[in-house]
């Protein structure tokens, strides 16, 4: 079966998800998502270490600084996504491949059409937001974001093809399309930061190029090639039914995305006024910690996929199972990351810089940041299974809990005593509370598709209008 794992078709893959062995479905759907992300947590390290060197820290904070504004504006792709996810997976659950395909192309033209339209609202906001932060890196905010805005409708493409590929079960192409994007950024940042030494604008021309190469390849793979996956974009009309659904279904995983990443601007707020060595050491660490951070909840995806499929198909139990052995298996992978990366932390800080006092704040956040990753791990599993049942508003709601209420709250109420540590186990704390909630959560909730019972409850009213009506 693993052999053949790549080869499966959508029906064979549905075949895995709902009758195989759920530890052995859980790897081999993981595997892929796992060395993605891997892959994924490579590039900021990567970019990191020419910025950090070739750039210099001021340019280093500045990008530090825009990544969550960025990140906001990117928001409605994260929302549509996780919809998508909900509804293809529970589709092909049920063995509906057709209209999971009429549901895939309706998305990926609308999430195009709306990155277009953001683009100029991230140009716009350039303004505004530079003017009011440190005047050290004030000029590189503006130009940072400003460039940014040609980067973002292909990172709201690449967000849907992500949940296209891990809707239909088959992660793997998520793991290629990753892969080919390390290759294409180190190449550029070679050219355009290394041979060229255009500074923080060759970063975004890096991605700029590495983005759009991409995106003709994901046109090519969902568009052209033949093959079981094949959308059909001939003769496209929009269907304002499947959109309203989509949209109601992502509002609160766009807001939910929109918080989070407002939550980190208000605290690199706090950072920020502690100049920029100490914004680019928390950078540094950001960095480092993202791959802790990544792998332990690459299984959420895989679980949303699984608990979808399972629920669409009627096996509830099983779908319970799914997210509770997600939840084990996310934890031991924390734990050997952090037994891994805590003895190693002062060997890789000093792959971005030389300068010690950013050393010293970064290597000590960097142990702060790490012991977090088991708590965030499993909370990440959970939401996965919430999202796989449909149930969106719960991830919103435990967003803003983790990062505003049980993070940022904190912070404010500890910085006097612990400084701009605060943000650090702040971090720490949040993340092992929004665990311990979630799992109260998943403990309680009722293992069926919220979407199919919505639709079962208008179909019902639609019945009982029509009899009263004759």
């Amino acid at each position: 079966m693993k052999l053949n794992f790549l080869h499966q078709n959508t029906e064979e893959r549905r075949d895995l998800i709902l009758n195989g062995s759920i530890l052995s479905t859980l790897f081999l759907l993981s595997v892929p998502t796992l060395m993605m992300g891997l892959v994924q947590s490579i590039i900021p390290v990567m970019d990191g270490i020419f910025i950090n060197n070739i750039v210099g820290t001021i340019g280093a904070s500045a990008i530090t600084y825009s990544g969550p504004i960025i990140n906001m504006a990117i928001a409605l792709s994260q929302g549509l996504s996780v919809a998508a996810i909900a509804i293809i997976g529970q589709m092909n659950g049920r063995g509906n491949y057709k209209k999971a395909k009429y549901v895939s192309t309706q998305v990926v033209v609308f999430a195009f059409i709306i990155g277009l339209i953001m683009a100029p609202v991230l140009y716009f906001i350039a303004f505004p937001i530079s003017s009011r932060v440190d005047p050290q890196i004030s000029h590189d905010v503006f130009l940072y974001l400003s460039l940014n805005s040609l980067v973002l409708p292909f990172l709201f493409l690449e967000a849907i093809y992500n949940s296209i590929k891990n809707a239909n079960g088959k992660p793997e192409a998520t793991f290629i399309r990753m892969m080919l994007m390390l290759i294409l950024k180190l190449i550029f940042n070679v050219l355009f930061i290394a041979v060229f030494h255009f500074g923080l604008i060759g970063a975004v021309m890096s991605s700029f190029a590495a983005n759009l190469l991409i995106c003709i390849w994901m046109f090519y793979e969902l568009f052209i090639k033949e093959g079981d996956d094949k959308l059909i974009i001939k003769g496209f009309k929009f269907d304002f039914k499947v959109l309203f659904k989509l949209i109601k279904l992502g509002i609160p995983s766009m807001l939910s995305s929109l918080m989070l990443s407002l939550g980190f601007f208000l605290i690199n707020n706090e950072i920020e006024k502690y100049g920029a060595i100490v914004l680019t050491g928390q950078g540094i660490a950001g960095n480092i910690t993202s791959v802790c951070f990544i792998l332990p909840s690459a299984f959420g995806s895989s679980i949303t996929t699984m608990v979808s499929m399972n629920v669409g198909a009627g096996q509830s139990e099983k779908a319970r199972k799914s997210c509770f052995q997600g939840c084990i298996v996310s934890a031991i992978t924390a734990a050997l990351l952090i037994a891994i990366v805590v003895p190693l932390s002062p060997y890789l800080t000093v792959l971005f810089t030389n300068n010690s006092e950013v050393l010293q704040i970064a290597n000590k956040s960097l142990h702060i940041y790490t012991y977090s990753v088991i708590g965030f791990g499993i909370c990440m599993v959970q939401q996965g299974a919430f999202i796989g049942l449909g149930r969106t508003g719960i991830p919103l709601i435990m967003s803003f809990l983790r990062i505003w209420l049980l993070r940022y709250v904190f912070i404010l109420a500890t910085e006097h005593v612990l400084g701009f540590y605060s943000v650090f186990w702040g971090n720490l704390f949040s993340n092992y509370m929004a665990a311990i909630i979630t799992t109260i959560l998943i403990l309680r909730i009722k293992w069926v598709s919220s979407i199919a019972k919505k639709e079962n409850d208008v179909d019902n009213s639609n019945k009982k209008l029509a009899s009263r009506t004759s």
